[in-house]
């Protein structure tokens, strides 16, 4: 039993240090930024975009190349004279040959398999590696399998890095080095380099290889040069740098105290820093030069001497994503307002690093091999014993058998939170009316205690469905089925075997904490919806509880979210856009207002929403509205207060004071709505990047308010609708309710109520022009 639980605890402590350590990126690893080094080639994926599409520019031609611009992607790789990006979902990937002097390049689809999705690509010279989502081995493309040798069969691996005819991943069960391909010598000296040494990471570059150890130090093996180690130069302590990078020459690194970037030649030469002032997000390495996304404005730039001197800012559409997007837990947070980056879709997880926390020790260099076996020794037996120490303090609390009482912890992962971990704002947070209550909004929120009451999570009029029903109304959860994502999965359009068209929202279970808030938010809104009854608010149909899997059904929304009507590309060049119209959007705001007052003011006992916002406002085959989304929700309201203590919300549509003073009520949801209210007035979203240059971003609050106090509410309003006279007195009416429901303080916000009675107003001035165009 005694070798049981050291057993459990040593694992335990590995994976957490796995989770607190830095991040590395390769000429051939899966990034968000890669460079193609022969045709001198640089990709990025776009950020706030509806579609995340990549846009890349190639040095000698100084011009922009288009690939596949109405496909998002998740990850993209970088070879010699071949970039690759896999499809969100990881169904599939496409390549691209850049030694062409086509503007335009030419995808070929190497990959596709709805059944054996990819976790991540690698791109080498020859040969393509990925990780298998399910299995978490290795499929490898492009390659002679005569001469190819792959890694033991039943192996896991947690990442992979492509070079030169070989690829190396970190096993995920021991965190040791594997590499295997076509170059056997070379794989063969870099995993022998590494020899038994635990890894976080590893970067691939030509013939060489970096990695951040379980202590925090870089280490580099080179390949070339008969498996010959060196280190980093002039590192004094781990955790010195928060991500590194191998090219064919040289390496790179982000320093973690100031985000500067440093490179040294692959010979172990001096540290220096590259020409490019300011502070990176990430940085990539091609033959013979480099590539970061600055964190002022998230732009590429460049330099070294197979590109120019002096660096050269790149000019693809800033930004770019500086991490992939993804829906599940980040360890380390998320970037700010990577919302907006993502489009509300996912979130971008930050490099966890030490510099995160209390840097440790400094140290001369990296322990050796005695000193190493030496210190893992009596780590594994001291941290037995504190394992079991804190375990017995955290058991002891969670039964409240320490202090006589019990306590019952529910835990919900909303759309965004904010502790102490993620005080920094790498992306230039903008100034703000509010600024007092947002600069403390960064105070440290804790775990959430969620008290529930309520009918049985099982409503009688709601209908059980088998998983294997859903599975054949979506044709298998297929990606052509994908039309969103709520507070806990994803969203995927069904039909029943009645024929009935229904939306079907299915839990993530990635991990056992995804399983928890997937349990959580699937409770809370099959309690919300079993007892809400109202015409705008979206209808329940049933739900399916098998297993691990949770899945809810709801009534199928036929013209989807306001949001895409107000934001998508498509829908906006559209001239018989619906929401062309000022009667019509003062209709939808009207209905999503009586949607909202319904659950603060008539259900009982009354419900915070606490997700207000414009892709929660669903339209139906009539384009009547309808409120979203109760994943998120709490009882409480009716003028009094709740204290969850960590706040949960979107980006740009958040309370600011239940955001900074933990304080939750009804008026925390009105702020939302006056977001949606501004966003149907201006056209823009909640948040935004200036169209003054600059690309600074911006809430909607901050850009619109300060017109409608002036008077000049014409010089907001979206141009793509002219308000008739009688309109425009209408459109005034709604921007001034706007304008008190994103006060920065609740109490001088109005009630849903009367927001709701001002909004018929509204509707009624519209509505006695003859100009206005009829919804």
């Amino acid at each position: 039993m005694t070798l049981f639980l050291a057993s459990n605890a040593f694992f335990a402590i590995l994976a957490i240090v796995s989770l607190a350590l830095p991040s590395v990126q390769a000429l051939g690893s899966g990034a968000t930024l890669a460079i193609s080094s022969r045709t001198a080639t640089v990709c990025g994926i776009s950020a706030s975009q509806p579609t995340r599409h990549i846009q890349c520019f190639r040095r000698d031609q100084s011009t922009l190349l288009s690939a596949a611009p109405n496909i998002s992607f998740s990850t993209i790789s970088g070879g010699r004279s071949t970039f690759c990006g896999l499809l969100e979902g990881g169904s599939a990937f496409l390549c691209w040959d850049t030694n062409t002097t086509n503007s335009t390049l030419s995808p070929r689809r190497v990959y596709i398999n709805d059944t054996a999705t990819l976790e991540t690509i690698s791109v080498g010279d020859d040969h393509i590696c990925g990780i298998v989502n399910a299995t978490k081995g290795i499929s490898c493309w492009r390659i002679d399998e005569s001469t190819f040798i792959f890694p033991p069969a039943g192996e896991q691996f947690r990442s992979i890095s492509s070079g030169s005819g070989f690829s190396c991943g970190i096993l995920a069960d021991s965190d040791r080095v594997r590499c295997w391909g076509s170059n056997r010598s070379t794989a063969s000296l870099i995993q022998n380099g590494f020899e038994d040494m635990p890894m976080v990471s590893i970067s691939v570059g030509d013939s060489n290889a970096c990695g951040f150890n379980s202590t925090g130090f870089v280490i580099c093996i080179s390949g070339g040069n008969g498996g010959r180690r060196f280190d980093v130069p002039s590192i004094s302590r781990g955790f010195e740098y928060s991500m590194v990078s191998v090219g064919e020459d040289h390496g790179c690194a982000i320093r973690s105290a100031n985000k500067r970037v440093v490179c040294w030649s692959n010979v172990g030469a001096a540290v220096v820093e590259s020409p490019v002032n300011g502070s990176f997000e990430t940085v990539v390495s091609g033959s013979s030069f480099a590539c970061g996304l600055t964190t002022g404005n998230l732009s590429a730039v460049c330099w070294g001497s197979g590109w120019s001197a002096g660096g050269l800012d790149l000019p693809l559409a800033a930004p770019i994503l500086p991490g992939p997007c993804v829906r599940t837990g980040c360890p380390c947070g998320t970037y700010s307002l990577d919302q907006m980056l993502c489009s509300g879709d996912g979130s971008i997880c930050r490099i966890c690093s030490q510099a995160n926390n209390t840097p440790p020790p400094a140290a001369p260099s990296p322990p050796s091999r005695g000193l190493r076996k030496g210190f893992l020794a009596f780590a594994i037996v001291g941290s037995v014993g504190a394992v079991a120490g804190i375990c017995s303090v955290i058991y002891c609390l969670w039964i409240g058998g320490c202090f006589g009482r019990k306590k019952i912890h529910n835990l919900v992962q909303p759309t965004i939170t904010r502790d102490t971990s993620s005080r920094s704002n790498t992306s230039g947070v903008l100034p703000s009316r509010s600024s007092t209550l947002r600069r403390q909004a960064s105070r440290a929120m804790v775990s959430m205690r969620r008290q529930r009451s309520g009918p049985s999570k099982h409503p009688d009029k709601a209908e059980e469905f088998s998983f294997y029903e859903l599975a054949q109304a979506t044709d298998g959860f297929s990606l052509a089925n994908k039309i969103g994502a709520g507070s806990f999965g994803v969203v995927y359009r069904g039909k029943l075997l009645n024929g009935q068209e229904v939306a079907i929202k299915r839990g993530e279970t990635s991990t056992a904490k995804k399983l928890q808030e997937k349990e959580t938010a699937f409770d809370s809104e099959l309690v919300f919806l079993s007892r809400l009854h109202h015409k705008h608010l979206v209808r329940l149909v049933g739900y399916c509880e098998e297993a691990d899997e949770r899945l809810l059904v709801y009534e199928y929304m036929k013209n989807g979210a306001l949001h895409d009507h107000l934001h998508d590309p498509d829908n906006i060049k559209k001239s018989s856009n619906r929401l062309n119209s000022w009667r019509m959007r003062i209709r939808i705001a009207l209905e999503a207002a009586r949607g909202v007052e319904y659950l603060h003011n008539y259900a009982v006992p009354p419900i915070i929403h606490r997700d207000i916002k414009s892709s929660n406002i669903l339209l139906d085959s009539s384009w009547t509205a309808r409120v979203s989304d109760f994943g998120l929700s709490l009882m409480g309201g009716g003028g009094g207060e709740v204290r969850p203590s960590k706040a949960a919300g979107t980006v740009g549509y958040i309370d600011p004071e239940y955001y900074s003073l933990n304080v939750l009520t009804e008026k925390s949801d009105v702020y939302g709505f006056g977001v949606v209210l501004l966003e149907l007035l201006t056209g823009r979203r909640a948040i935004f990047m200036s169209s003054e240059g600059d690309l600074e971003p911006i809430s909607l609050a901050d850009y619109a308010i300060p017109a409608i106090q002036k008077g000049e509410v014409s010089q907001v309003l979206d141009p793509r609708v002219s308000p008739s006279e009688a309109e425009a007195e209408a459109v005034e009416l709604v921007a001034y309710i706007a304008m008190h429901c994103v006060k920065p303080e609740g109490k001088d916000r109005p009630m849903m109520d009367d927001i709701v009675a001002s909004l018929e107003r509204a509707l009624a001035l519209c509505e006695e022009s003859h100009q206005c165009i009829s919804g």
